[in-house]
């Protein structure tokens, strides 16, 4: 018969071997407060995350705002920019205006009426000078300047005044007197032509044989009509009836078209 041999001191240190090798095997458990750390760091990334999110929507929010407020301005730009053409449209047209209205006013202070300056110069004929015409003349070139030379634009008309006198000394005092005239100016009045002729006979009259008439002088004076204007004539050109003139002037001083 076979007898049973057991060895529990072997076998238990083979037991006890692989208890050992499977507790090598086997992880050690890990414990909850060792994953604090990673959930810090998950809950930091994730607020990271969010904050970076809502600043990107923020950013794009603001930006769209932003390019709302372009366009309306660059519509009221557009709109202040037609705005200012009609201005400068508007100010053109009243310089215009002005400068037609400066033009129009500068005709009425430059006019000098003829009744105004023909009625002046009847009122200073001496008693013994007779005047025979009057009339618009052009003005003679200066003596230093080229006769051929055209007569500027703004050059002030002349007159010339015939007559005859019984003296020269008669010419000359009608002279003195013109040069006192307001109308003309005084150092360009002259006489051209003084002669000795004889009396010219009325229309329709005739001497008897043998008889004749005194001689008489036949004088031609010419000057150049001042160019004071008529704004400062004012006086004169009432006393001489130009009424019509000095209600313009005046309606024009009143408005402030032209100064006083």
């Amino acid at each position: 018969m076979y007898g049973l041999d057991v060895n529990f001191l072997k076998d238990r240190a083979t037991f006890q071997s692989n208890s050992s090798e499977k507790k090598r095997g086997r992880k050690a458990p890990v414990a909850a407060g060792d994953f604090t750390p990673l959930f810090i760091g998950g809950a930091v990334a994730a607020f990271t995350l969010a904050l970076v999110g809502t600043g990107w929507w923020f950013l794009q929010a603001k930006n769209g705002e932003l390019e709302q407020n372009i366009a309306q301005l660059e519509q009221e730009n557009q709109k202040l920019e037609a705005e200012i053409g009609n201005i400068n449209k508007i100010r053109a047209e009243i310089t215009q205006v002005k400068s037609e209205t400066q033009a129009l006013v500068t005709v009425f202070d430059q006019i000098r009426p003829w009744s105004a300056m023909l009625q002046d110069v009847r009122d200073r004929i001496p008693a013994t000078v007779q005047l025979d015409s009057v009339k618009q003349i052009t003005p003679p070139a200066p003596a230093t300047s080229n006769a051929d030379a055209p007569v500027p634009a703004n050059n002030a008309s002349a007159i010339e005044i015939a007559g005859f006198s019984r003296t020269f000394n008669d010419v000359n005092d009608f002279l003195v007197s013109l040069q006192q005239s307001r109308f003309l100016k005084s150092n360009e009045i002259r006489i051209t032509s003084a002669e000795l002729v004889e009396a010219p006979l009325p229309s329709g009259v005739t001497l008897p044989q043998g008889a004749k008439l005194p001689k008489v002088v036949k004088y031609t004076i010419q000057s150049n009509v001042s160019e004071v204007p008529a704004s400062v004539l004012m006086r004169e050109l009432e006393q001489k009836g130009t009424v019509g003139l000095v209600t313009r002037i005046r309606s024009l001083q009143q408005t402030g078209a032209l100064q006083r």
